[in-house]
């Protein structure tokens, strides 16, 4: 299990990979997940890995505050966080709370990371945590079918392979 902003950067590099400007990948030119489109001041092309691991640690992992969630839970909410975007893995990451906890314990589903979506990710398991991504990446499929060619490699990094 990884735990760490270290170990789950090299996840993320992993599946990833380098430099690609697919057409069809609404994200655009991308270089180790790092998309133009995000960060239209980077100079894609010529990115360096530890610039990369830079832009990961200050622009998604501070802000999603992954380091507050169980440990169980990081890896697939910080992979989430990269590949869809802050607001929607809290949102499903909100969703899959509300889904475990008793109805005296549901939460806003707003998108938001605070104290009340930490607290009720402490009884949150994994494994529904990955249920609810994969049943996100679903979902963007069926809204834009174009997408469906990414659908393989976001089902393998939901479920860690």
């Amino acid at each position: 299990m990884r735990t760490t902003f270290g170990e789950i950067v090299q996840e993320v590099l992993r599946h990833e990979g380098g430099y690609v400007n697919d057409p069809l990948d609404s994200g655009g030119e991308t270089k180790y997940g790092i998309s133009k489109r995000a960060h239209s001041n980077v100079d894609i092309k010529n990115l360096t890995v530890e610039d990369a691991c830079a832009i990961y640690r200050e622009d998604y992992w501070k802000p999603c505050k992954a380091e507050k969630l169980p440990e169980e839970l990081r890896e697939p909410y910080f992979l989430f966080v990269v590949n869809a975007g802050q607001g929607k893995a809290v949102k499903v990451l909100q969703k899959a709370c509300n889904a475990k906890n008793r109805k005296s314990e549901q939460i806003t589903v707003d998108g938001r990371i605070g104290r009340m979506t930490i607290g009720a990710s402490k009884k949150l398991e994994r494994d529904r945590l990955v249920s609810y991504i994969v049943l996100e990446y679903a979902r963007i499929v069926y809204r834009n079918v174009s997408q469906e060619r990414f659908w393989y490699g976001w089902y393998k990094r939901a479920l860690g392979l």
